[in-house]
């Protein structure tokens, strides 16, 4: 597993390699930012959206946190990191399309679906408590639907995740203007570690299908 000094190495590489083989490409970006998609990814080590999608250096506004969460519009008080990114991405890049992509074996979702950290006390784990409490209304139809807590149980939780994102999204008034007036396209995905296919959500029929 990489450490710091292998990443080194690996940007050492990319200075050798990729960066000088897409030189022109990086000039063209030291003059701005234009992408039309925004990716919405859970923090997860094996989830890079840019691997997935294999995009090049600017196609794709990426924002990542535990199990790829889209808080729902308030103004109150604390630091609103992904609202600030969203508004961002939407209002003044003018992304034409914001996908929640969702993944198997999830830590956060896991988290959410057993209440590991329900209790935790106000040192370590609160912060996780606080962020997955965003799910508790997910966790409680999925535990009503698979009571055994199985694989599949765990399923359905990350795929929920990716729901409550795109329903939180329609808080934004300027997302829900722009996705009304055919602006936006909000789209939700889901993808398997084990088996590498990612999965896209149909929202009419609340389906996920391979792509």
């Amino acid at each position: 597993m990489a450490d710091f000094n292998a990443l080194i190495e690996g940007y050492r590489e990319f200075r050798k390699t990729g960066w000088s083989r897409e030189r022109a490409r990086w000039s063209e970006l030291a003059e701005g930012q234009s992408p039309k998609v925004m990716v919405i990814a859970c923090s997860d080590s094996r989830v890079d959206p840019a691997q997935i999608f294999n995009v090049r250096p600017g196609e794709i506004f990426a924002v990542r946190n535990v199990a790829n969460l889209v808080p729902p519009y308030e103004t109150g008080g604390g630091h609103h990191g992904v609202s600030a990114a969203l508004e961002f991405a939407v209002t003044q890049l003018q992304v034409e399309e914001v996908i929640v992509l969702g993944h198997g074996f999830c830590g956060g979702c896991a988290a959410a679906l057993t209440g590991q950290f329900d209790d935790a006390p106000s040192g370590e784990g609160r912060f996780i408590a606080d962020w997955i409490e965003l799910l508790h209304n997910a966790r409680d139809k999925v535990r009503d639907a698979h009571p055994e807590l199985d694989r599949a149980a765990f399923l359905a939780m990350e795929q929920e995740a990716v729901r409550v994102s795109l329903e939180n999204l329609r808080t934004f008034s300027w997302v829900r203007e722009r996705e009304a007036d055919g602006r936006l396209r909000l789209r939700g995905a889901f993808f398997a570690i084990s088996d590498g296919i990612l999965h896209l959500l149909d929202e009419t029929s609340g389906r996920f299908s391979p792509a």
